[in-house]
């Protein structure tokens, strides 16, 4: 931490204990001015089924809903609102600042009971009522809201403790409104639908200058400012009801169009090295430039360019079967909720977003079709402007090689029912001094054959789980790499911090119609007694349709070595003469491992001790999925070769 960040933080917590006595500021919100009528950008004439939308609701309306793991859970009607739902712990209502919401004796799973306050249901029930007319959802909405400000008054309680939370709850509550229709909805005309608009309206006030007052600044200044900045940014454009809006919208404004440079590099990788999170800042930057497009706030070029960059990352990472690699931390957080269904994917949403934003028949061929959520954010004319997009012949993957995000695409028969397709990773840890959403994935690579995965990035699991489960998932051992010592490549420190994180490198990438070549180095354990250099190459030799890995080691003492190949859950694995076969329904794959005297090789799946053999596809949730592992005990230089035959 910088003694900038120091003298931050101290500053801070002097300014929350004067704020907490009442010596700051004034908590009076001024009266509204409903005469501005923005521009809405939330279309309630998108061309969708209703009958999904509806069920969705009913069932909110009954006080069930997803969260994470739990299934059709009862929140009640109307939920607690400061009750985690998965531990049943309400939180203490005392000044949400000061409020430790890492102690889950006092909070319970924070991520549980902050998803709920997303609100990202309220909009679920807005759509219903656009589709329908039948106003039981708006008063479902009211009293959800009602009941809201009540048992979460302003400064109080969990819900007042994250600016990133109240900025997230901003959005949706201004998709919301306008698919109420807005300030002068009939919905509002009656005496009691008005006190609801006047104490919405002082609550958005609030949340304004809560998140203003907020921002995440120094190595906290990740997702979490931008996704403060879209927040505010959305909330001035939607309820320009106060001078200070305008304050607002400047300063939002200026911290999207520097953080959207700061935290993606030039070829488009979010520099947090996590896919999901990559994708979510993406949505938070789409939504803001779609706000500010609707109302006259255009962003600049190198805003827009950065975010076509975004987009091609998603669509050259992503196989023949739509899938994409799990790479670094992912929470399943969405920013809002538009779509309804299990074929919803967010990765091919945000290409469908961009194929109609940017007019790119290569977005659109990886899309694979318009999904609901696009529809509702461009209208009823999404789908012919979509299917007029030419996609014939479109470049894909649209890049190979991301040398400053650290990714590399070897491959072969790209989009097609022959596809080769592997992901090699040299980038960085993560992003700022404490890396929080990195995984120690230094060479670590993805494999899929004809559109389905077959060694995969088992993702992420939890964040707030007891015991070894948050740093098994995030370390080596998880990753298609090479442990050494049963150390991870990097140092953690917390939940989300990294003490010493390993700088890694590519050193040759090539391309030819015989071979791609990947070639890297990471110093993660040259911090040992007995330094160890690792470095590694990966060619795909095409016509024989054959992986080589090379792991090259210098060391001086013997060492333990691990080499780690995390299957899909969908595989089986079979012992296969000096290694294994691989297997999906209609695909094989033979892997052969190093030859090494006293070596040995297992395979783990669903296994506690030691803990290997899982995949999380869900936040919270976590599948049984065989995991090869290779052990021998090396010294001096040594090169172990496996190859994978596809």
């Amino acid at each position: 931490m910088t003694p900038a960040e120091i003298s931050h933080r101290v500053f801070r917590a002097l300014s929350m204990r004067v704020e907490r006595a009442g010596l700051l500021g004034s908590d009076t919100v001024p009266s509204p001015n409903l005469l501005p009528t923005p521009r809405l950008w939330v279309y309630a004439t998108a061309r969708v089924d209703p009958s999904r939308y509806l069920a969705a609701a009913d069932g909110l309306a009954a006080g069930r809903l997803d969260v994470f793991a739990l299934r059709n859970v009862d929140l009640g009607s109307p939920p607690r609102w400061n009750r985690d739902p998965r531990t049943g712990v309400e939180a203490p209502l005392v000044f949400g600042k000061l409020l430790d919401y890492r102690d889950p004796q006092r909070v319970g799973d924070i991520k549980y009971l902050w998803e709920v306050n997303r609100h990202l249901h309220l909009p679920t029930l807005a759509q219903a009522y656009a589709l329908s007319g039948n106003v039981r959802y708006f008063n479902v909405i009211r009293q959800h809201l009602e009941s809201w400000f009540a048992e979460c008054p302003y400064r109080m309680g969990l819900n007042w403790s994250s600016a990133l939370e109240a900025a997230i709850r901003l959005i949706n509550w201004s998709v919301t409104w306008q698919l109420l229709g807005a300030a002068r909805s009939p919905l509002f005309e009656d005496a009691e639908s008005a006190r609801l608009r006047q104490r919405w309206l002082e609550s958005i006030y609030q949340h304004a200058q809560f998140v203003r007052g907020y921002f995440s600044r120094h190595s906290s200044a990740n997702n979490h400012l931008v996704g403060e900045a879209a927040g505010l940014f959305i909330a001035a454009l939607t309820w320009p009801c106060w001078p200070r809006a305008r304050v607002w919208l400047a300063e939002a404004k200026a911290i999207l169009e520097r953080e959207i440079l700061l935290q993606n590099t030039p070829d488009g990788v979010n520099r947090e090295q996590a896919v999901s999170y990559h994708q979510f800042e993406l949505d938070l930057l789409v939504l803001a430039f779609l706000a500010g497009k609707a109302n006259g706030q255009e962003f600049s070029a190198a805003f827009e360019s950065r975010i076509k960059a975004m987009m091609e990352y998603l669509a050259s990472i992503m196989d023949a079967g739509g899938n994409i690699s799990m790479f670094g931390d992912s929470d399943d957080s969405l920013v809002v909720r538009l779509a309804q269904g299990g074929e919803y994917c967010r990765y091919r949403s945000s290409l469908a977003a961009g194929a109609i934003l940017f007019r790119r028949g290569d977005f659109k061929a990886k899309a694979g079709g318009l999904d609901d959520k696009t529809r509702w954010l461009f209208g009823e004319d999404a789908d012919a402007v979509f299917q007029g997009l030419d996609d014939k012949g479109a470049r894909l993957p649209v890049r190979r090689a991301f040398s400053e995000g650290g990714y590399y695409i070897l491959g072969r028969d790209f989009e097609s029912e022959n596809e080769i397709r592997l992901v090699a990773d040299a980038g960085p840890l993560g992003y700022q001094t404490i890396a929080a959403h990195g995984h120690a994935d230094a060479l670590a690579f993805t494999l899929s054959v004809g559109g389905k995965e077959f060694l995969i990035d088992p993702g992420t699991y939890t964040f707030h789980a007891q015991g070894p489960w948050r740093n098994y998932f995030r370390g080596t051992a998880a990753h298609n790499t090479l442990r050494v010592d049963g150390k991870d490549q990097s140092q953690p420190g917390g939940s989300f911090m990294w003490l010493r994180k390993a700088d890694a490198r590519c050193t040759l990438w090539r391309s030819s119609p015989e071979c791609d070549i990947f070639e890297g180095w990471h110093d993660g354990y040259m911090q040992l007694p007995d330094p160890v250099m690792h470095r590694r190459r990966i060619t795909l030799e095409k016509r024989l349709r054959r992986v080589v890995i090379e792991d090259s080691l210098q060391m001086s003492r013997a060492h333990e070595i691990e080499l780690f190949f995390h299957c899909s859950e969908r595989c089986r694995v079979d012992l296969f003469g000096d290694g294994y076969r691989i297997s999906q329904p209609g695909r094989t794959l033979s892997l052969k491992l190093p030859q090494a005297e006293g070596a040995t090789a297992r395979v783990y799946t669903g296994s506690i001790a030691p803990i290997l053999g899982w995949v999380s596809r869900r936040y919270d949730d976590k599948r049984p999925a065989p995991t090869i592992a290779w052990r021998g005990r090396l010294a001096g230089e040594v090169v172990l070769r496996s190859e994978i035959t596809c």
